[in-house]
Parts: C-alpha cells; structure tokens; sequence
C-alpha cells in the first residue's frame, strides 16, 4: 500500500482551474520531486495536500482519507513548509522549532506544562541538523533569509511526520547549505518516511529525487524516474531550454543551458 495517493485530484479557483485530474501515488522512503515552470501548479497540489486549498478528488494518506482526519491528526502525520518564509511574530528560534512539537501536546506547554525530555531530544536534534543550535536565542524575525529558511525546516523536522512536504526550500540558500537542506531530506526519506518536494532547480532535483512530476498548466506532463521525465524533448517543450546532462558517482545530473527557440 502506498503511503499518499492522490486521483483524480482537481483544484478549481473560481472559473479557472489550477490542477486537473492529477494522480499519482507515493510510498515509504521515496523522494517525489514536483518541478515545472512558473505557474504551473507546483504549490497549489501541495496546498491540496495539505488541506489548505478546496478540492475535488481523493487524497488518502495510509488508506485513509485526509479530509476525514482530524486537524491534530493531520498533523502529527503531515509537516509542511510553505514557500513563505514571513514570521508573524517575534519568537526565539527555539520556540519556532518548538511547535513542531505542539500537535503531540494537549496545550502549547507556556501554560501546559513544561517540554518532555523526549521533545528536547527532538528539538536539539533538529537544530543540530539544521545548523541553526548558535541560533537558538536570536529572534526568528531577525534572522538572514538564509538562517530563517533552516530555522523553518528545523520546525519542520521537529514535527517527525511520516509524510513531509517542503516547497521550494532551497531558494534562498547558498550552495552548502543547500546541498545540506537536500541531504537532510534524503535522511528522512531513509528513515522511512517520504517527502514531496517542490523544486525549480533542475540539477538538486535530478541528483536527490527518486523520481519526478512534471507539470505545466495544471496537467501532469510525464511522470517517473530522472531519466523518464528530463528528456530533451520535454524540457524543450515545457521549459524552453537545452540541457548538459551527465552522470557522477554513478548519479544522473542535468544542467540548463542554454534558451532554444520557440
């Protein structure tokens, strides 16, 4: 049985429809990476995913359908990035990491009691992972783009979901750590769980991903492994581009080129 399967999976806004008929399915361990151009309809299936956009289909998460899940079981079950990377409010970096605890706590513990050692171990953990431990006491809201992006995904990792979701986490980062970011990833999807991760890098994408969705307009292009998905003819088609591709450490790359006419 498949952890996530999606069918039939629409998303309509007023007369236009974002994401049509979409299906695919993902299982423990595996790396789904959802690339295409700008507009294409990357965030808005994670948006569905997670609950935060009306629509129709079925997404069933174990067997079970998420829309039927309660808010706290979600959850526990589902940890998920946005793009948005806005903090509304001035917390530590420890207490942002710290509510990725919170759906295994009947109340935030300010007022509820005081963090279980197995919450610490799990937040330390995080912020070890992240690089963001010297960062521990600085406001949130204060930090660099770059700080603040592996403070979020320390959040993220501190929630210990089966299923994580990560849009575009790598956009405002530098090289090391974004290789970092796609590292930790990977960890997660080794220990079990599986990650769905929008990308526009086309090279992190091809090396870190089980396999790809590619879509344009909405609509599934083609599906499958690295080599099934970036072919020339599709990334001419979709993208508008000519690659350099490769293979290293026994690992298919592909690099953006050049433009080609259209």
């Amino acid at each position: 049985m498949s952890l996530l399967e999606a069918v039939g999976l629409t998303v309509d806004v007023g007369a236009k429809t974002l994401v049509r008929d979409l299906g695919f399915a993902l299982g423990e361990g595996e790396m789904l990476g959802l690339i295409g151009p700008n507009g294409a309809g990357k965030t808005t299936v994670v948006k569905a995913i997670v609950q935060l956009m009306a629509h129709r289909g079925e997404i069933r998460l174990q067997g079970r359908p998420l829309s039927q899940m309660s808010a706290r079981e979600r959850a526990r079950l589902v940890a998920y990035l946005s793009q948005d990377d806005r903090l509304q409010w001035p917390i530590s970096v420890f207490d942002l990491v710290a509510l990725g605890r919170h759906p295994y706590r009947g109340s935030w513990w300010r007022g509820g009691g005081a963090p279980s050692a197995e919450d610490l171990a799990v937040i330390e953990e995080a912020l070890r992972a992240t690089d963001v431990t010297g960062l521990r006491d600085r406001r949130a809201d204060e930090l660099s783009g770059g700080e603040r992006a592996r403070a979020r995904l320390a959040r993220v990792l501190a929630v210990q979901a089966p299923l994580l979701l990560a849009d575009e986490p790598v956009a405002a980062l530098d090289p090391m750590h974004q290789l970092r970011v796609m590292e930790l990833l990977r960890a997660h999807c080794n220990g079990g769980a599986a990650v769905i991760v929008v990308m526009h890098d086309l090279t992190l994408a091809s090396r870190f991903c089980d396999r790809l969705l590619l879509l344009d307009s909405g609509a599934a292009v083609a599906a499958g492994t690295v080599s099934e998905v970036l072919t020339a003819e599709n990334l001419e088609r979709v993208y508008g581009i000519r690659a350099v591709t490769g293979e290293h450490e026994q690992q298919r790359y592909i690099i953006p080129w050049t433009c080609s006419a259209r």
